[in-house]
Parts: structure tokens; sequence; C-alpha cells
């Protein structure tokens, strides 16, 4: 997101992005006309409390306007606003974010905290999809305002590209595919089960999956499958979506997303969507989707697919991308709520 409202937004606003020093040996100045700040403190996990409370306070000295992306962790800080005339916009994310089942107790009591803080104090909330604006009112009673996620960055690159076809040989067929971090909420090991005895194509599922212990056992279980490929993260876009692009169908299976990046991005590709039945994949398909709640329902729609309605449901869900899913279309809106501001 700061990438492409830096691309859209930079000619008409002075925009400033604070970036972790540590990942970028490299660390250019500006990016398409917006203004870089590095800071050399990790922004992830317990350290990322103090880069988000230093990075605000500077944005507060800086700024008219702060977009502040997921307050899951530092949401706390929201109030220093008063300390500015700064405006605080926030956007909040996945759904539910102190729900998820990877966070222990009190990272749940602390994500909800911040949520709170955060919802309560901002001048504006966003959420990416209905349900969770929905979501925050019941739980905080605070207004939001729904601003979509893109996936229209995600390009199409055919089959016979020779060097990639040489890395993925498996493109040459028919096969599903799935681009998921390994968590439990995402049901990796659903896809998995469903595919145990199923061969008429095969799977491939693109994760991280050495960064959790459920990862690493899915992995290590189905790793020697000849109906599975099991690949790790893959970070070239060119490569991701080669892989992805080219798949018979797409399989989403997060449960807590608002507007999930990856599904959008394969919406935005025209692929075919079998989604795990949420009420929120159900908003962003329009419920034009295929849906499967367990194992042996996603095995039961995979077995009664024919080609004429993966066909149709690819046209489906690029009809629904282009009108929903475009930065352009993103960026326009961020630019139309900043500048009721003035």
């Amino acid at each position: 997101m700061a990438d492409f409202l830096c691309q859209y937004l930079a000619d008409e606003f002075d925009i400033t992005v604070y970036c972790n020093a540590h990942k970028y040996p490299e660390q250019p100045k500006e990016y398409h006309g917006a203004k870089l700040v590095y800071i050399k403190i990790e922004a992830n996990g317990f350290k990322g409390i103090f880069y988000d409370l230093i990075t605000y306070v500077m944005a507060l000295a800086r700024s008219d306007i702060i977009l502040y992306l997921s307050p899951v962790g530092s949401g706390y800080m929201t109030p220093l606003k008063f300390l500015s005339k700064a405006k605080v916009l926030v956007n909040h994310g996945g759904l539910n974010e102190w729900e998820r089942e990877k966070l222990t107790w009190f990272e749940k009591k602390w994500a909800k905290f911040n949520h709170r803080v955060a919802a309560r104090f901002s001048d504006v909330n966003i959420v990416d999809n209905e349900l969770y604006r929905g979501s925050l009112k019941d739980n905080f009673d605070a207004d939001s305002i729904v601003i979509r996620y893109g996936g229209d960055h995600a390009t199409k690159i055919a089959a016979d590209h020779a060097a990639l076809a040489s890395k993925y040989p498996f493109v040459k067929e028919q096969y599903a595919v799935s681009v998921v971090r390994a968590q439990l909420d995402n049901n990796i090991h659903l896809l998995l089960e469903a595919f145990e005895d199923f061969d008429r194509f095969k799977l491939v599922v693109v994760s991280n999956w050495d960064v959790s212990s459920y990862g690493k056992e899915l992995k290590k279980r189905y790793s020697n499958r000849d109906n599975m490929i099991l690949l790790d993260a893959i970070y070239a876009k060119d490569e991701l979506d080669f892989v992805r692009g080219n798949g018979y169908l797409y399989i989403h299976s997060h449960s807590r997303c608002g507007t999930a990046p990856s599904l959008v991005e394969a919406m935005s590709l025209g692929q075919a969507i079998l989604s795990f039945d949420v009420a929120t994949n159900r908003e962003t398909t329009e419920g034009k989707a295929f849906f499967f709640q367990d194992a042996a329902s996603l095995k039961k729609v995979l077995l009664g697919l024919s080609d004429e309605a993966i066909a149709a449901n690819r046209s489906e869900m690029k009809r629904i991308s282009g009108s929903k899913y475009r930065w352009e279309v993103i960026s326009k809106q961020y630019s139309e709520l900043m500048n009721r501001f003035g």
C-alpha cells in the first residue's frame, strides 16, 4: 500500500515514508518523489513498539496528516496526536487481529487494547472490508470508512516464458495454487488433507514453512507426495506471478483477513477462486467464488468442478477485481480522504 500510494499520490502530496534501516542495504532518499527516512531499530516484534513510537513522534512534528498502518502493536500512542495539529488516519489491517490463534493470551489482550485506543483517538478509522466496519462498531463503538486493497500490481506471465518455465516446470500441467503464510488460522492443513488422495491435478502451495512449528510439521509430513509441490516463500514478483497466474484455479484458505492481498491479487490475475467460507471472503468475492468449510467439502468441490465453471468464475473474479481492487481507484479514495483536512 505504501508503495502504490507513493506512486499515485507523491505529485499531489509531500509524502514521507519511515523505513526499517536494517532491511535495506541500499537506502535511496526518494521513491517516486516520496521522501524515505530510515530508522535503525527493528520494526517487528518487541522492538517494533519503539520503532512505531519514534516514527510517530517524528511524524507528529513534521506532518499535517499521518497514515498509520495497523495499530496492533502500538495503537496506544495514538493520543499523542494532541501534542500537535496533525490528523491521524488509522488503517486497522485484518479483521479482529486480536483473535488470531497464533497469539498468546497476553498478545491478544495487548492487540485488542491497541486497536481500542487507536479506534477511539484516530481522526478517521479505515478498514478494507464491510465486515470489519461492523466489527469496529460492535467492539469499540467506533465509526469507520471502507477503502479496499489493490491487486492489479499482479501481472500475468505466459506459461511459455523460457527461464521461468525451466525453474517451475509444473506450470505446463494443470494445478491448483495457494500462496499462504504458515499459521494455523490460514488452514494450510485443510488443503493438504483434501489432496492426500486427490489425483485429478496437483496442488502447489507457496509458504514460509520454516517460521512456525505448524509450517515445519506440515512440510515434513507432505513434502514427498507426488501430487503436492510445497515451495518456500517466493519474493521475486515475476516468479510469484508466474506460479500463481498459470494455475488451473486458486485456493484461498485464510479465515482471519479483511480484504486479503493474496486473494485480490489472484482475482486480478483472472484466476478462478475456491475460498474458505467465512463472511469476509464472501464479501471480497461478492459471494461468487466457490467455497469450502473443511477438507471434505474442499475435496467435494474439487471433484465437481468443470472447465466451463472454471472459465466462468475466472471472468467473474476479473470483473470484480477491475471494479474494486485497482490501485488507481484506491489511491483516489485516499486522496479524497486526505483533502478533507485541507
